[in-house]
Order: C-alpha cells, then sequence, then structure tokens
C-alpha cells in the first residue's frame, strides 16, 4: 500500500465507476441561514449510514480523523484559533458526532436546527487564509468522515459487499452536501473519491497550527482523568492510522513493537466487539442524541 493510500482505506474498496447519483440539492442554506427543505426531504431516511455510525467502535477513529482534518491548513488555522483544545479536548469530537447521529437519526426539526446552530457557529471562523465555511475545507472535513467511519466498520464487521458500499457512499454524499459542500464538489464515485483521497494525502502540510491543536488533544492535561488515562493506547492507535509523512510530521512514532500491539489490539477487538449487546454498542448514540435534544430545548429557549 502506498503512503498516499492511508491506513485508513481498506484495499480494493472500489472495484467499479458506479456513479454515486444522489439527488443532492443545489444549495443546503439560503441567504437567511435556513436549512434547504430538498436537504432534509434527502436526509429523511439515510439507512445505510444508521448502520454504520450507531457502532461506538467508530470513536476510536475519532483522533485520526481530527488530525486528518486539521492537516489541511485551513481547518488547522481555524481550529487553532478558534478552539480551546487545551481545556475543552473532546468538544470536537463532541460536536462532530452529535452532527452525524442527528443527520442520522434526528427528527426533520431538529436536523433543521442543527443545521442552521452549525451554519452560525462557523460564521465567525475565518481569517487569512481561511473560512469555516469554504465548501473546499468542509469537503476534506466529509470526506474523511466517510474515510475514516467505513474503513474501521469493515475491519470490524468485515468488508462490505459492493451493492451495500454504493448504497453508504451516496447516503455521505448527501450528508457531505448538509456541510455546505457544493453539489457538484462530492466525487461522483468511488474510484474518484479514492483518487482525491490519495491527492489530498500527498499534498497535505502539517502546519503549526495542526501541530498545536494535535498536543492539546493527544497530549492534553487538563482532560478529565478517564480520558487521560487512554491517551496512551489513542496515541497508538491513532499512530498506526495515519499515512507514515503525515504521522512524522505530527512527530508520532511507530515501530515493529508498536506495529504488532496495534494488531493485537484490533484482533482482540474484532473478536469480540460485534458480540456485545446492541444496547451497549450503541451507547454513544443514545448518549450524544440525547445531550443534543437538551442543548436544543435550551438553545430555542432563548
Amino acid at each position: 500500500m502506498s503512503e498516499a493510500k492511508t491506513e485508513l482505506v481498506t484495499k480494493g474498496d472500489y472495484s467499479n465507476d458506479t456513479i454515486a447519483q444522489s439527488e443532492k440539492p443545489s444549495e443546503q442554506i439560503d441567504a437567511t441561514g435556513a436549512a434547504d427543505p430538498q436537504l432534509l426531504d434527502a436526509l429523511e431516511n439515510p439507512q445505510n449510514i444508521r448502520l454504520i455510525v450507531q457502532e461506538a467502535i467508530l470513536l476510536a477513529g475519532g483522533a485520526a480523523a481530527i488530525l486528518l482534518q486539521i492537516a489541511e491548513p485551513g481547518v488547522g488555522k481555524g481550529v487553532d484559533e478558534h478552539s480551546n483544545f487545551a481545556y475543552r479536548t473532546l468538544d470536537r469530537l463532541r460536536t462532530t458526532m452529535t452532527y452525524i447521529y442527528c443527520m442520522a437519526y434526528g427528527s426533520r426539526e431538529e436536523k433543521k436546527s442543527v443545521i442552521e446552530m452549525v451554519e452560525r457557529a462557523h460564521a465567525p471562523v475565518n481569517g487569512p487564509g481561511y473560512n469555516a465555511n469554504d465548501p473546499k475545507l468542509q469537503l476534506w472535513v466529509a470526506s474523511t468522515l466517510y474515510a475514516v467511519g467505513t474503513d474501521i466498520y469493515q475491519q470490524i464487521f468485515g468488508r462490505m459487499r459492493e451493492e451495500k458500499a454504493e448504497a453508504l457512499y451516496r447516503e455521505y454524499a448527501i450528508l457531505a452536501v448538509s456541510l455546505r459542500v457544493e453539489s457538484g464538489m462530492w466525487p461522483s464515485s468511488r474510484k474518484a473519491f479514492w483518487e482525491y483521497w490519495d491527492h489530498q494525502i500527498t499534498n497535505l502540510e502539517i502546519t503549526s497550527s495542526a501541530k498545536n491543536v494535535a498536543k492539546d488533544l493527544l497530549y492534553s492535561k487538563h482532560a478529565p482523568l478517564r480520558v487521560r488515562a487512554v491517551l496512551p493506547l489513542v496515541r497508538l492507535t491513532t499512530a498506526e492510522m495515519l499515512p507514515p509523512r503525515l504521522r512524522e510530521a505530527y512527530g508520532l512514532k511507530s515501530s515493529s513493537v508498536r506495529q504488532a500491539a496495534n494488531r493485537v489490539t484490533m484482533s482482540v477487538t474484532r473478536a469480540t466487539y460485534p458480540f456485545l449487546p446492541k444496547v451497549v454498542r450503541t451507547y454513544p448514540m443514545r448518549y450524544y442524541l440525547k445531550d443534543m435534544r437538551k442543548r436544543l430545548k435550551k438553545y430555542e429557549a432563548k
């Protein structure tokens, strides 16, 4: 596997050029900040995304997804200058997963409210060289969610059937549009997606902003004790997920011993996780949805 093909990519994930012809609305947010009704219609019943995102194991890829996102200089600068990772380490993971869970399981009104809240939250995040609502930056963020999520799922549950993989890709195209990715920007097929992915991985630059965020994320001194206790394992698994060039640029280590430890970790996970009760495997999803609904009530009460 080449360096450009990240460890997050399942080799041979695509086998044909089937076009992902999802009905993507031309605009997702109108001039007043309201979510497009066509987008809400398209998000009405994303069955394949639900199958993936309900699994708690996806959280294991959270740090890798964040490091990939901030490797895009515009994203990295925006997060570094407008987030407080040192003291609120889990906030980006929480907000990202809450958004995904809402798009998959929320009611129409909840989706509308969350999309509009994200739009307003992103509005002030801009400066020289970056803008949180830049469709190109959001395309990369959405791409990391697809790549990380589908890879971890397939590592644990096995490779998807071709028709299921295509249906899932079409639904992720709609999710990308909800993040302000222009409808024509999402790669038209899985093959085109991985070509875009390889190009990005080859050309990403780990800036000082990205390194600042990575340090606060992986070596946090202010996170709750329960989080700090698992950070060594997070660093191990995250380092092995990243392409070698990015791993080295972030200052993360890999060795034959670390690789073996990661393989053992994944083997044990594959042998045990799928057999856990579903109520356990879906607990984070239910927790974050409950938290989202509490926050929405407070927001609407203002």
